[in-house]
């Protein structure tokens, strides 16, 4: 077995599971069991954060250590379910390291659902939201076009590289200028409805949850990291639209 092959694979699996939005302790526990799945290994440790990964194995009583960089991150719980799968796989049969790679390259490869299908279901997410919270047709009609604007604004910003930070306070602003340009024209639509419905989709919820199942692992600087990321974009989102809604009134 080629320990630097080794560590270079697993090192991959992890960088692809942060990039895609798992929780910190499942990153470290996935590559602690593939690693663990090769007789050679006497022991692993790994250790993760949102920016980084370290991981070193011991082989004949050398321990060689890696570590890497995690640039992105996004959510696509598709390639952490397939990477779950693979190292089930992994305990079960005992895959070589190039099988490994090979599937870590398929799954990379995995064609993603296009903008425009995206842009769709959020569209029909904030209508979804806006009959929740007992919207008229006009609110719900409103409430749709404004989520395509809102996906397409957040697509565009998101390649530009502005951060989250940014890229969430000017889609709460489109969203509250929006409704206010709205309600202008069709009074029967309810600026309040069409904000909160809309702003629904900027919402953290990923960040959240993993927040909380990171401190309930007990890995208390991640749940911190993923809180104040949660929280930043909050607040990104209050002040986009509270700055429109001031003005207005």
């Amino acid at each position: 077995m080629n320990t630097e092959q080794l560590l270079n694979v697993v090192m991959k699996l992890g960088t692809m599971l942060m990039e895609s939005g798992a929780e910190v302790y499942r990153v470290e526990e996935t590559m602690n069991k593939i690693c663990l799945s090769f007789s050679e290994v006497e022991s692993v440790q790994s250790y993760g954060t949102l920016t980084g990964l370290m991981l070193s194995i011991t082989v004949d009583g050398k321990t060689v250590t890696h570590i890497g960089r995690v640039h992105e991150r996004s959510t696509n719980v598709d390639v952490i379910d397939k990477i779950n799968q693979l190292s089930r796989t992994c305990c079960r049969q005992h895959l070589t390291v190039p099988e490994i790679e090979s599937e870590l390259n398929r799954i990379r490869k995995t064609k993603r659902y296009s903008m425009g299908i995206t842009t769709l279901f959020g569209a029909i997410g904030a209508f979804g939201f806006a009959m929740f919270f007992h919207g008229n047709i006009q609110e719900m009609i409103a409430t749709f076009f404004i989520g395509i604007v809102i996906r397409c604004m957040g697509w565009a910003l998101g390649k530009s590289h502005i951060g989250d930070f940014l890229t969430n306070l000017l889609c709460a602003m489109a969203a509250a200028w929006l409704s206010v340009v709205i309600h202008h024209y069709v009074a029967e639509a309810n600026i309040n409805i069409m904000v909160i419905s809309s702003i629904m989709l900027l919402v953290p919820g990923l960040a959240i949850t993993n927040a909380i199942r990171d401190t309930v692992a007990t890995d208390y600087i991640s749940g911190l990291a993923r809180g104040a990321e949660a929280f930043l974009c909050a607040t990104a989102i209050t002040i986009g639209a509270g700055v429109i809604l001031y003005i207005w009134r």
